[in-house]
């Protein structure tokens, strides 16, 4: 399985960080975000990884090369202008392929990934859905047999980690288009599962979030 790390964005609330750099190269604990990622993924046994980017997206290309320091490699998928989460993954599929594939958002922190398996039969996506944090308190989707709903009484909130088929992309628009309104039209038909990730997870939107993940892991060190 091939994945995909989502680093297109420009990072408006981490400013004046993103500045000058892609948000997915603000470091933590000396080390780039989406570094982490790239770690996590070749531990997991990942060999082959597709980055989009954007926004100073020649920094990550000069920063990661082609993989081979972490024994991977590295194909990205340039946008003049950002194509949104849905386009975003949409244009980079002639670098995933046919098969299956895992995406991760880069502005993102965790301790481990979750346990990646394939797709169920009938399904087009599997998505990994967090406790909510407090300042999305109400949660995205929920969980209901195995199956990710748009209705429930306790929904949890999208982690930013799936797999997804490319057929799940299939009759979309071309350019910019979000990856949630596709998401909500396939759960409509069942065909989005899901698991509870209850491991360690950050969403890394705000200096103060930032902050907060750099103080825990200066404090692992010492």
């Amino acid at each position: 399985m091939k994945a995909m790390i989502l680093a297109a964005g420009r990072g408006e609330r981490l400013r004046p960080l993103t500045d000058s750099l892609p948000k997915p190269l603000v470091e933590v604990a000396g080390k780039p975000l989406i570094v982490y990622h790239i770690e996590k993924l070749a531990a997991a046994g990942f060999t082959e990884i597709v980055i989009n980017h954007a926004w100073l997206g020649h920094k990550l290309v000069e920063l990661l090369g082609d993989g081979r320091k972490w024994q991977v490699s590295i194909q990205y998928s340039e946008e003049t202008s950002a194509l949104e989460t849905g386009g975003g993954i949409k244009q980079a599929l002639t670098l995933l392929g046919d098969e299956a594939f895992l995406v991760i958002n880069g502005d993102i922190f965790i301790d481990e990934l979750p346990e990646i398996k394939p797709l169920e039969a009938g399904t087009l996506a599997h998505l990994w859905l967090v406790d909510n944090p407090l300042q999305h308190p109400h949660g995205d989707f929920a969980l209901q047999e195995g199956r990710v709903c748009e209705q429930g009484l306790e929904k949890l909130t999208f982690s930013g980690i799936g797999v997804y088929h490319p057929q799940l992309f299939r009759d979309t628009p071309e350019g910019a288009f979000a990856l949630a309104l596709l998401l909500r039209q396939a759960m409509a038909k069942s065909l989005i599962g899901g698991a509870h990730f209850k491991q360690y997870w950050c969403d890394v939107g705000t200096v103060e979030r930032l902050a907060q993940i750099e103080a825990r892991e200066t404090s692992k060190v010492r």
